[in-house]
């Protein structure tokens, strides 16, 4: 056990056994690559997903939920951390060999329920990087199995127009137990392991962090959903996703803790749309994944726990992933680090609370620092950037993308977002007002955390974990 670990363990309760009312259990399943419009309660097609719908029906569906930023890795760095991820020096996406990764003086939030004695586990995608100094079980999870980046990551994607499978590394544990190249087996195997660490831990409070893989391509499925989908094999991933949502509800039930257990559906990032057929929907959101339009990062959220939150409710209040991290520390009473955070708790929002609004304004922060746009949850202000579009050229098909392009926003630019989602109107002329409103708040983050696009340094920036400090 390393030095952090042991802390941890000596700051955590002796038992929670005698008090299981006491306690909240947390699951957050982390999909990959879903688009706002795809599941069937907000407009999919060719397939249902009636797990999720059923979960959205009886809980909450948050309406404005943002990523920390558009891409995986750095996402679920804000995710784990309560950060925005430029904060902690992370961008983008690390692959292998990466020479950064999640620093060990970051608490995750697997660390952070450690200190109220949490169970913590991990299936499916890490991304924080992938030496070992960087993984799960060195940053406060007990178990671990999965990938340490995404699906894609090897050299052949895609080569001569044949989408060939890379031997990914799949880890138990800190080992690398095989190079795998069946991504059929991924969800389900995930899935049931899920399950075993519920039933295995169904009388003390645990952790679960679902993070699948799927539905980033290169997409695959289990044989009990291949073919099912009137929307190929986008449809039939996303079906099994469904199923494998609905099977760790159940096991909740049969268990008999649903009562005592926060369930949190999300997404890293929209959808990868230059894959077509392949990928979700953004569902009329400006762009895709990769970007800091809505398309980009406006993803799903559904929250579901039985007896606390009421049933059919929906929240158009902004929020975000990294959201989550103190909103778990809030109901679990665990103490926050001495670090800055940048998340706040969305608890009122969960409780129903008349006119809760935890959250005033968000920072949409791409690439290493760039400051490309700030909102309040209802206008959002652009500024001068470049970005990929994905509207310039017809969609790839069948695993293949489609060609991209840049653009550029030549100056700063103001969007409705309650009457335009789409950020197709720029209507600075009108609002004068609350674009010098919006352009303190985007001064305010400067000084903190510096921006790229206008030189600023910021002071409050700190550095990822280097591979060459841990060798």
């Amino acid at each position: 056990m390393n030095k952090k670990l042991a802390l941890l363990a000596a700051l955590a309760p002796i038992t929670y056994n005698s008090l299981a009312a006491d306690y909240t259990n947390f699951i957050i399943i982390n999909l990959d690559d879903v688009g706002y419009g795809d599941f069937s309660y907000n407009g999919a097609y060719g397939y249902t997903t009636p797990n999720i719908d059923k979960m959205a029906a009886e809980g909450m569906r948050m309406t404005h939920f943002l990523a920390g930023q558009p891409i995986s890795g750095a996402s679920r760095a804000g995710l784990l951390t309560g950060c925005y991820p430029n904060r902690i020096g992370f961008a983008g996406a690390p692959g292998p060999n990466s020479e950064y990764g999640i620093h060990p003086d970051e608490m995750t939030m697997a660390e952070l329920l450690k200190q109220k004695g949490y169970h913590t586990a991990i299936f499916g995608k890490w991304h924080l990087g992938d030496a070992k100094s960087f993984l799960p079980l060195q940053n406060g999870f007990d178990e671990y199995y999965g990938l340490p980046y995404s699906n894609d990551m090897w050299s052949y994607h895609p080569q001569n127009n044949m989408f060939k499978f890379p031997d990914l590394p799949t880890i138990d544990g800190d080992e690398i137990i095989g190079y795998n190249t069946d991504q059929t087996k991924f969800t389900t195997d995930y899935t049931n392991r899920s399950i075993n660490f519920i039933k295995k831990n169904k009388s003390q409070p645990f952790f679960l962090y679902l993070a699948h893989s799927m539905p980033h391509v290169p997409l695959a499925v289990s044989d009990k959903f291949k073919g099912k989908s009137e929307q190929g094999l986008f449809g039939d991933v996303m079906m099994e996703i469904d199923w494998s949502v609905g099977e760790i509800l159940k096991t909740l039930r049969e268990l008999g803790i649903e009562e005592n257990t926060l369930i949190v559906l999300t997404s890293d990032n929209g959808p990868w749309t230059n894959y077509g057929n392949h990928a979700g929907s953004a569902a009329g959101l400006r762009e895709a994944k990769a970007t800091t339009f809505d398309g980009g990062n406006r993803i799903p959220c559904v929250m579901y726990w039985k007896g606390k939150i009421m049933a059919g409710t929906t929240s158009n209040k902004l929020a975000s992933n990294i959201d989550l991290f103190p909103t778990l520390a809030d109901i679990s009473q665990a103490p926050l680090p001495k670090k800055k955070l940048d998340g706040v708790s969305l608890l009122p929002l969960i409780k129903g609370e008349k006119d809760a609004s935890p959250r005033k304004e968000f920072a949409y922060y791409y690439n290493k620092n760039d400051l490309e746009a700030v909102t309040d949850g209802m206008f959002k202000l652009v500024f001068p950037h470049k970005y990929v579009t994905y509207g310039a050229f017809v969609p790839g098909n069948d695993g293949m993308p489609g060609k991209l392009t840049n653009l550029e926003i030549q100056k700063a630019e103001l969007y409705d977002l309650r009457r335009d989602p789409g950020e197709r109107y720029d209507v600075i002329s009108q609002y004068p007002e609350v674009a010098a409103r919006l352009m303190k708040f985007a001064d305010k983050m400067r000084k903190d955390l510096g921006d790229n696009l206008t030189s600023s340094q910021g002071k409050n920036r700190r550095q990822p974990g280097l591979l060459k400090d841990y060798k």
